[in-house]
């Protein structure tokens, strides 16, 4: 009889052992969990706090006395593993409600301590006012704190999933919030100009956003915590959540004298082993391959970790599954918009060396989230990175109201089967008025990413900077659409004028078409290459984009309703 001890629950350990147990009934299988809880939907602690789930037990996935119940699983909560012996194959383990100590055998070790997170050295971190959110303990504290302390203002540090999951539901809770990101954007697997988007929306929901700002100190006056930025700014708030990122639980591992990464994390092979044949390691803690440049890296997501532990399981029940690879893909609800990704970011790939137009192309392009005609259609933007040849997806990423998470669900299976450009076009999608158009999203940049393939266009940089200082922007919206938003120093010729009008334009100058979202504006470019003029490129996404990366305080705020395939607004 296989005797099977799991180091730490929740995502992967208990994962692990339920898949085992359905594997080998005959197993002894432990688990070791420091914590008081087994099992809980970690993803859903923001909402608890903001109340949007108001039952604390919602978050319980399984108790112990469940686990035993139905799996015959010895779960052992408030037990803490203090060191390995690998010789031996004993854990030496405290009891943390009496401090006894005591060794248990195994004959296979599965650690899945997670990962905890970051409390860098910043002068008065140490305030009892400064949380972090991680643990179910961490939701009752910071609840208590809301509800019986009446907090009412609130600083979060750290525009990442759950900083800005925290924002949200902190605003929600009714506290006056401010988002503090050290860099110069939210939610880093997100490109500037996508994030840009969230932005936006974080302000207009009321939300002070300090961007580019880092930390300095903390100071803990009375009852309010002074925070003081590197830019000199001091925000003060009666409570602060830190969310600035996550360190593998990786020290019991090093202590045994496994084989770590630079970053502590713990290096496996395909099958989750580490450098000890009767020791594996998932979720957190682990370092895996990532799945489009096969690079080793480490992917902290609730996601992966379950199918790790999964594969574990297999493993230690004899079988040879191999883990293939995380590429990251994740989805956030941020205020009144969804933000998701997957595969690599245009930033990943600049910084491995690629050059846009050599080595990667990308399309940005707006879209609704049904048949316009259909209430309730909202527009989404999606950027999709891909080989010049297009036979490879390197990413994508979407924003917007609706749509985003079944749009990029579809993209990350396309590119975990291997799909390329031509694929997207000849996707057979479920297409009825409430749920899509007869050209979803999807296809539709497929058709886009073929047109750019083909040298039918040529996008020009959303940072217009980037851009020749002489190139002319021209405008082909309707009259209307120019009054509610006038772009500057464009030329304005409606679409519908174009032909007859193409003598006001030279013929030797750099053009770059613009409309609402990017139709209309990709047929100008196509008369005025068919024209003669050469130089010619189509701003991506369109004024509406434009609108969302430089807002103006003198025109008039981007609407939400659908767009038509003629780029005008349908009310």
């Amino acid at each position: 009889m296989n005797k099977t001890v799991i180091i730490g629950g929740v995502a992967g350990g208990a994962s692990c052992a339920a898949r085992l147990r359905r594997l080998d009934e005959t197993a002894q299988i432990i688990i070791m969990e420091r914590g008081d809880y087994i099992s809980y939907a970690n993803c859903g602690l923001p909402y608890h706090v903001g109340g949007v789930i108001p039952s604390r037990d919602a978050l319980l996935v399984q108790t112990p006395e469940a686990m035993k119940k139905k799996f015959n699983i010895d779960v052992r909560i408030r037990n803490e593993v203090m060191s390995i012996d690998r010789e031996k194959k004993v854990i030496s383990v405290r009891k943390m409600e009496t401090g006894e100590m005591y060794e248990e055998s195994y004959d296979t070790l599965v650690i899945a301590t997670g990962s905890s997170p970051l409390r860098p050295p910043i002068p008065g971190i140490q305030s009892d006012r400064i949380q972090t959110l991680w643990t179910v303990n961490d939701t009752d504290r910071i609840r208590m704190a809301v509800q019986q302390q009446h907090a009412k203002t609130a600083a979060v540090i750290g525009g990442g999933f759950i900083g800005l999951e925290m924002a949200e539901n902190l605003h929600h809770a009714g506290l006056s919030v401010s988002l503090i990101e050290a860099a110069d954007q939210v939610m880093a697997p997100l490109d500037p100009e996508m994030a840009a988007m969230l932005h936006a929306n974080i302000r207009e929901n009321g939300v002070d956003l300090y961007l580019g700002d880092g930390v300095a100190a903390f100071e803990e006056t009375d009852h309010l915590v002074t925070i003081a930025l590197s830019s000199g700014k001091k925000v003060e708030a009666d409570i602060v959540i830190l969310s600035i990122g996550v360190r593998p639980n990786s020290q019991l591992a090093k202590d045994a004298g496994l084989a770590l990464n630079e970053r502590g994390g713990i290096c496996v092979d395909d099958f989750l082993r580490t450098s000890d044949a009767s020791i594996y390691a998932v979720g957190d803690v682990i370092e895996v391959e990532d799945f489009i440049f096969k690079n080793r890296t480490m992917v902290p997501l609730a996601g992966p970790a379950n199918k790790q532990g999964r594969i574990a399981a297999d493993n230690i029940a004899g079988g040879r599954e191999k883990y293939e690879g995380t590429q990251g893909t994740s989805v956030a609800k941020v205020f009144d918009l969804a933000a998701a990704s997957t595969g690599a970011n245009e930033k990943t790939l600049q910084k491995r060396g690629l050059v846009k137009g050599k080595d990667y192309e990308s399309i940005i392009i707006t879209q609704n989230s049904h048949a316009g005609y259909y209430p309730g259609a909202v527009p989404l933007t999606l950027k999709l990175l891909f080989s010049p040849d297009g036979s490879m997806i390197f990413g994508a990423q979407i924003v917007g109201r609706d749509g985003v998470d079944k749009r990029i669900d579809t993209l990350a299976v396309a590119i975990r089967l291997g799909a390329g450009i031509k694929d997207l076009k000849n996707l057979e999608l479920a297409y009825a008025p409430p749920f899509s158009s007869a050209k979803d999203p999807v296809n539709m940049a497929g058709f886009v990413a073929e047109n750019v393939l083909r040298h039918l266009v040529t996008f020009a940089d959303w940072d217009l900077s980037k851009e020749n200082k002489d190139a002319v922007l021209l405008d082909v919206r309707e009259n209307a659409e120019v009054a509610a938003f006038a772009l500057p120093r464009a030329v304005h010729i409606p679409l519908g004028q174009l032909r007859d009008r193409l003598q006001e334009l030279d013929p030797s100058k750099e053009i770059i078409t613009f409309c609402a979202i990017g139709v209309r504006s990709y047929n100008a470019a196509r008369i005025l290459m068919q024209h003669g003029f050469e130089k010619v490129k189509l701003y991506p996404g369109g004024t509406r984009f434009y609108q969302s990366l430089y807002p103006q305080s003198d025109s008039s705020p981007l609407t939400v309703e659908s767009v038509s395939d003629t780029g005008d607004v349908k009310k």
